[in-house]
């Protein structure tokens, strides 16, 4: 399996380009990713969404309709990807496959995880893959995602933080934002911003 990424617009999103055995999986294509993912993807399946704003899901229907593949997003985010919630003037798409709460897909004979972490969006979702897992805004190298954005909710951050602490498997993570980290290394990180929520 291989890992590429880019960051996308003003943001700096990354979007991610997993291949395997010569077929891509596309996971939250930004604002401009289509040129970069078309350069890059000779054969993608299937476009991933950790969650649904705007600066994640920009592509989707251009990326989609492109490649005729289906989108998958958190059934939590989906009036998201056709409601422009931010009025961003983001492009509507539709998710072809509605991931409920912790739901285990196959792909490309591979069993990849949406893992529910709710609280900076309601279906803020980590999609695990192997030995990874795409945090989306959920967790960042050092830090978490905000939750004092319309549709936020810092209890729910909060569970959701202790929920992942209580992961026993060393994930490296590949966040919406910045540098990847390892679970492990965040730990202690994680800990110390259930007190400031």
């Amino acid at each position: 399996m291989k890992i590429i990424a880019k960051p996308m617009g003003d943001y700096g999103t990354n979007c991610y380009i997993v291949s395997i055995n010569e077929k891509q999986l596309i996971i939250d294509p930004g604002i401009g990713a289509f040129s970069w993912i078309k350069e890059n993807a000779k054969n993608p399946i299937a476009i991933l969404n950790t969650h649904g704003h705007f600066d994640h899901v920009w592509s989707n229907q251009e990326v989609s309709k492109y490649f005729n593949i289906p989108i998958y997003c958190p059934n939590g985010d989906l009036f998201m990807l056709s409601n422009d919630p931010f009025s961003q003037g983001t492009p509507k798409s539709k998710a072809n496959f509605e991931v409920q709460p912790n739901e285990t897909i196959e792909l490309l004979n591979e069993k990849i995880t949406f893992f529910h972490f709710p609280g900076h969006t309601p279906g803020c979702s980590a999609i695990a893959i192997k030995d990874n897992l795409f945090s989306g805004d959920f967790i960042f190298k050092g830090s978490i995602g905000r939750v004092d954005f319309p549709f936020s909710n810092k209890e729910d951050m909060k569970k959701s933080l202790h929920k992942i602490l209580k992961f026993e498997k060393d994930y490296i993570i590949y966040p919406g934002h910045g540098e990847k980290t390892t679970l492990t290394q965040e730990k202690n990180s994680l800990k110390s911003w259930l007190n400031y929520l």
